[in-house]
């Protein structure tokens, strides 16, 4: 049980089926890649070993495309509400993880690739109700910055929110 569809959780598919076994990937989020995917997929990356340059978004492709050869599930939108020790008659300890969804796994190991949790944008104190906003001019992560092209932008901080 692997717990983040990020690059870590995605790598972590990758050893695991090196090793024969199978897993299981639960993510809060729509979609694998994690913040790379989801704040920054245009993003230069160049620190990954053996790769000069790539986007965010090559970098998950990349990873899709090496974890292909190995059995894996996968399970979005789905956040980890619990995860409990079970009793079994065997050695070896097995855990019960529950999710949002009411998908109960039962598992040998969980690995936990959270990073860092899923994306709640900091809403601004002194709006009410800023999301019925969104997709109307006002976003809080620039997902497609093709779309901001030739544009007048307003960014507003409050603290360490942007809008």
């Amino acid at each position: 049980m692997i717990i983040g569809a990020g690059p870590v959780g995605l790598f972590t598919v990758f050893e695991a089926g090196l090793l024969g076994l199978k897993c299981q990937i639960i993510d809060n989020l729509d979609k694998v890649g994690g913040q790379c995917a989801e704040l920054y997929p245009d993003k230069p990356i160049f620190d990954i070993p053996g790769v000069p340059s790539q986007t965010a978004e090559e970098h998950i492709e990349a990873l899709l495309e090496q974890i292909k050869p190995f059995n894996y599930g996968l399970h979005l939108n789905n956040r980890v509400n619990e995860i409990h020790q079970i009793d079994s008659k065997e050695e070896i300890k097995k855990w019960k993880v529950i999710t949002s969804e009411q998908n109960e796994f039962i598992a040998t190991n969980v690995f936990i690739a959270a990073g860092g949790g899923s994306f709640e944008p900091r809403r601004p104190p002194n709006i009410i109700d800023p999301d019925r906003f969104i997709n109307k001019g006002v976003a809080y992560s620039v997902k497609d910055k093709n779309y901001y092209k030739n544009k007048k932008l307003v960014i507003f901080l409050v603290a360490e929110t942007v809008l």
